[in-house]
């Protein structure tokens, strides 16, 4: 086993040990909203938007971006579990700045296994054992912060299964001080009909 194996089988038997009362805790959240957010390991939004277990859907992918398939869980998180409110959260410094669709691509065509990254741009560290997959797939990369959050809440608010009464908000998280400050326009674009 690795390392990391054993530490989160051993995290884990922590957590059972105090688990407690959270056993009961309701399927639906108790606060009724869900935040969509970057999968980048230094974004906790259970700190940085105050949550317990149990209070909030929390939804993350590469860049924070309304995909499918994370449009697919907002809208099943309201339909069938009750929330009203979504944020779309981005943040700075966020890795997906730092590539286009056509950079990993080619990564991706000429090796699968890790890239590294330098004062000349991605490269692969090996060669050989690629696909051209990747230029099939949109990565949903950033160009421009603000415009990709406001993009996205415009996104899912256009969305044909998305209910007119989700109010829909967006926001940046700095990485170097916590703080989300809202876009510009994200909370107009997102607002909710009554």
């Amino acid at each position: 086993m690795s390392n990391v194996l054993n530490e989160v089988i051993a995290a884990n038997q922590n957590y059972v040990a105090g688990f407690g009362e959270k056993g009961k805790l309701p399927m639906p959240p108790g606060r009724r909203f869900a935040i969509l957010t970057c999968m980048d390991a230094r974004l906790d939004p259970a700190k940085y938007a105050g949550l317990s277990e149990g209070d909030a859907h929390v939804i993350r992918n590469a860049g924070g971006r309304a995909s499918d398939d994370a449009i697919r869980s907002l809208v099943i998180s309201h339909k069938l579990l009750g929330t009203n409110e979504w944020f779309v959260i981005h943040h700075t410094d966020c890795g997906m700045e730092t590539f286009t669709n056509e950079i990993i691509a080619d990564l991706l065509k000429e090796n699968l296994e890790s890239a590294t990254i330098d004062e000349n741009g991605w490269r692969n560290v090996k060669t050989g054992g690629g696909s051209a997959e990747g230029k099939y797939i949109n990565w949903l990369t950033i160009n421009n912060l603000e415009n990709s959050v406001l993009n996205d809440v415009k996104r899912i608010r256009k969305h044909p299964l998305v209910s007119k009464t989700v109010a829909i908000y967006g926001y940046i998280f700095d990485v170097k001080s916590g703080k989300i400050t809202e876009v510009p326009g994200a909370k107009l674009a997102g607002q909710a009909i009554a």
